[in-house]
């Protein structure tokens, strides 16, 4: 058979993240509430759902692989023009297309240890080298960060605000002095997934004239479309532009770009579901606090929850969770794999892990 690149030939067999689906099918359960995947389980907005049931039925034609009225609502959204604008498969997606971009073999990154690990699996693809710092008091540490990417001369930086997977957030002053502190041959990524459920004065202004900073925003969270799979990333004209040279041209199909234009520009449906989301996260501060554990104050749509022990206490809570119907995550680092993480739901969702936890937790004593 053909040979497999030398970097491919050493990477790990390795799935980022297992989905309810494969642990339904693994253990013959059914989960009844999915509150893992940071998924907004309250939905899409009318609007959009109707947008994407309409450009059902013209499925037989491709999307427009210039996305040309998608970026054009999302560059009025943003305050920025549409050559400030590249879209793509979610996130997920932009920053592989980044890491192809910019990163040679050997070349080095630099991001948290523990942080959003997707990223991670696109450098390992590209033979890039990792460097990460610590989280400091569960946050992710821009000072700390920033003397790393000096250290390693890193190509690119990856912070995330809100971050991933502890909820914790920088108010945008913090965010300035990042930015402009990072060396010009260094790439900032500043991934912005969760910033509709952050506090006021969370986002930094977006300034398109720099060459060293890409923001990556989604339609996976607030607007509750994580399975259109649309994000897009907002910078310098030369720089989006580039993204051209490498994307999936049809990438995003007809019903997503359909569904995320009407989206962009439903903003009532967003502030629902912030208020939606902001009623979940009470309802979790108040169950971890009913069980003796420490929710940890959140800017997304998600709360990691300090168990008091190490990683394998945390990991049977969750696999105990699991063997009643309960689908959460954990962060997979220590020392922030002391905590689960649970993503807001309904209130049958976050009724039946009130219910479970306790039990669990008794097992475990």
């Amino acid at each position: 058979m053909t040979a497999f690149t030398p970097i491919v030939s050493e990477l790990p067999s390795s799935v980022p993240f297992v989905g309810p689906e494969a642990l339904e099918r693994r253990s013959g359960k059914v989960i009844r509430a999915r509150i893992g995947a940071n998924e907004n389980v309250f939905g899409p907005s009318p609007q959009a759902i109707a947008a994407m049931r309409a450009a059902a039925a013209e499925s037989w034609q491709y999307g427009d692989p210039e996305n040309h009225d998608l970026k054009a609502a999302i560059a009025k959204s943003v305050g920025v023009a549409p050559e400030n604008i590249a879209c793509g498969g979610g996130i997920d997606g932009l920053l592989g297309l980044v890491v192809r971009l910019f990163i040679n073999p050997g070349d080095p990154i630099a991001t948290s240890l523990g942080a959003y690990p997707t990223f991670n699996f696109h450098v390992a693809a590209a033979g890039g080298i990792l460097h990460t710092t610590p989280y400091v008091h569960d946050h992710e540490s821009p000072q700390a960060l920033l003397k790393l990417a000096k250290e390693a001369k890193a190509k690119l930086l990856y912070f995330a605000n809100p971050d991933n997977p502890m909820g914790t957030v920088w108010p945008a002053p913090v965010v300035d002095s990042l930015i402009n502190a990072v060396p010009e041959d260094c790439m900032l990524l500043l991934d912005e997934a969760y910033i509709e459920f952050a506090p006021e004065g969370t986002a930094p202004a977006i300034d398109t004239t720099r060459k060293n900073l890409l923001h990556f925003r989604t339609f996976s969270k607030a607007h509750g479309m994580a399975g259109i799979r649309v994000g897009y990333a907002i910078g310098h004209p030369e720089i989006i532009q580039a993204f051209d040279k490498i994307r999936n041209h049809f990438g995003i199909s007809r019903v997503s770009q359909a569904g995320a234009l009407a989206a962009i520009r439903d903003t009532d449906w967003v502030q629902n579901i912030r208020a939606l989301v902001n009623t979940s996260r009470q309802h979790i501060y108040e169950i971890a606090k009913a069980n003796n554990l420490k929710a940890i104050a959140s800017a997304t749509n998600f709360v990691a929850i300090d168990c008091g022990r190490d990683g394998s206490y945390a990991r049977a809570i969750v696999d105990g969770l699991l063997a009643e119907g309960i689908f959460i995550r954990m962060p997979g680092v220590a020392p922030l794999n002391r905590c689960i993480r649970v993503s807001c739901g309904t209130e049958a969702h976050l009724q039946a892990f009130a219910e479970a936890l306790p039990r669990v937790l008794a097992t475990l004593l």
